[in-house]
């Protein structure tokens, strides 16, 4: 007889299990939807929605309920309003299985697990001005002058100008190739002095 074999151990004792459980559930009424695998994924879309029906009911006990389980109280307030609202006219099936690829690392069958009803925010389609506006708002960021520079940065380079200058001034100069080519010339136009030759003994 299958007494007491609801729900799948998935290799984990019940501590574990439970509160991976709390998690996932905490997480999907959070975000509205969650990947995860499939077997993951029915578990947690059966516990999803008795924290629901808890919502629906409203009173103090199932508040009590939702809070021993679901792990942020933020999520909590949103599934006693937002939820429960959402959801007064419908009698079960708050959650959807959507079947996706296997993982690449094991091979092991993926799922998306969402609620249903979920309002989606569709983003809204620029029209071709502001399409416009925004192409000439980046010609005139790219056309921009670089910023200028800060007080200290030019003072620094100013320090820096005036330093050479000084070094400049206290180098000895070099005498141009010229000027050494008119020395060497007026070296050779001078007379050599003429040494006084030895007499010649006798």
């Amino acid at each position: 007889m299958r007494h007491g074999k609801a729900g799948k151990k998935l290799g984990r004792t019940p501590s574990h299990r439970k509160a991976m459980f709390r998690n996932m559930v905490t997480s999907l009424l959070k975000h509205e939807r969650i990947v995860t695998t499939e077997v993951k994924a029915k578990e947690i879309g059966r516990l999803t929605e008795k924290m629901i029906t808890l919502g629906k009911r409203g009173d103090l006990h199932a508040r009590r309920q939702a809070v021993a389980f679901i792990r942020s109280n933020e999520v909590v307030k949103r599934l006693f309003s937002e939820y429960a609202q959402r959801y007064a006219s419908r009698e079960g099936g708050y959650t959807r299985v959507l079947k996706l690829e296997p993982r690449a690392g094991d091979n092991a069958p993926m799922a998306l697990v969402e609620l249903v009803d979920r309002p989606i925010s569709e983003p809204k389609a620029q029209s071709s001005k502001g399409k416009d506006k925004a192409k000439e708002k980046d010609k005139a960021k790219k056309e921009e002058k670089p910023k200028k520079e800060t007080k200290a940065k030019t003072e620094d380079k100013e320090k820096k100008a005036e330093e050479k200058e000084k070094k400049k001034e206290t180098k000895p100069k070099k005498k141009a190739p010229e000027t050494k080519a008119a020395e060497k010339a007026e070296a050779k136009a001078k007379p050599k002095k003429k040494t006084p030759e030895k007499k010649k003994e006798e």
